[in-house]
């Protein structure tokens, strides 16, 4: 167990932070695919089928923030801890409101006599049973990719992982349950997800405490220092080309009106 640790790089170990605050930062990127994933989460739950929400969980970036929450607990940097859990509580939002919307758009059309109770398919309702089972499972994903994160060669097994836990079918099916006025499903949703998302961040921590995360501190804080810096110079630089846009504009309008009155 000691070698299985120690045998870990520090650059693997700086790369794999730097990778994991980036994926966590809250940009509008990191929304979008939130969005997209959990639009075709819902999809896939209405219709009871379970490709689609499989490749829903693989482009559902909400991993990160997780595994980046228990880094911050890891290292006792109240920072990343508020910055992931705010990410993390944001994007539940977003999904939740846009799965409802899915889900009052496309009902009529997932069920043959259109009414709401038949949406509670066999995909939905195994969403709505948390168990000890579940939390197992989220554990021992949790350690799967927590470890494969800082082992670059292991990398390929981290979208199985993501489909293992699951995160974004239980979002997706609160935003059906709140569709639907079912508080059964909403509350049997939000547990699971909180029961997966509990189990992420134990299993994380042991990993990163065994690799003795806690003295990257500094190099959580670069990045962190970082992906603000870039986040901020992409808003300066939009609200620059919307003022030289507007001057512009103003410009064009003053322009027209002095040939106006010389006519």
């Amino acid at each position: 167990m000691y070698l299985l640790f120690k045998d870990i790089k520090e650059a693997d170990k700086n790369i794999a932070i730097n990778s994991l605050i980036n994926e966590s930062t809250p940009k509008p990127a990191f929304f979008f695919m939130v969005i997209l994933s959990v639009i075709m989460a819902t999809c896939g739950l209405l219709i009871n089928n379970a490709s689609v929400i499989i490749g829903s969980m693989l482009i559902a970036p909400i991993l990160s923030p997780i595994l980046a929450t228990a880094l911050g607990i890891s290292i006792s940097d109240n920072s990343t801890i508020h910055r992931s859990i705010k990410t993390l509580i944001k994007s539940g939002l977003y999904a939740i409101v846009l799965s409802a919307l899915t889900t009052l758009f496309l009902w009529q059309f997932s069920v043959s006599s259109g009414n709401f109770s038949e949406v509670f398919n066999p995909e939905i309702l195994s969403r709505t049973e948390p168990s000890v089972v579940y939390l197992f499972i989220a554990i021992v994903a949790g350690l799967t990719t927590a470890f494969a994160r800082m082992k670059p060669e292991l990398n390929e097994t981290l979208p199985g992982t993501a489909i293992a836990i699951a995160l974004v079918p239980p979002l997706a099916t609160i935003g059906i349950g709140v569709a639907t006025l079912n508080l059964s499903v909403i509350s049997g949703a939000l547990s699971m997800f909180v029961l997966n998302s509990v189990g992420i961040i134990l299993a994380a921590l042991v990993v990163f405490s065994l690799m003795d995360i806690r003295s990257k501190k500094k190099v959580v804080e670069r990045a962190q220092e970082k992906a603000d810096s870039e986040q901020l110079k992409i808003k300066e630089e939009f609200l620059e080309e919307l003022k030289e846009k507007k001057l512009i504009d103003e410009d064009l309008t003053n322009k027209d009106t002095n040939e106006v009155s010389v006519k």
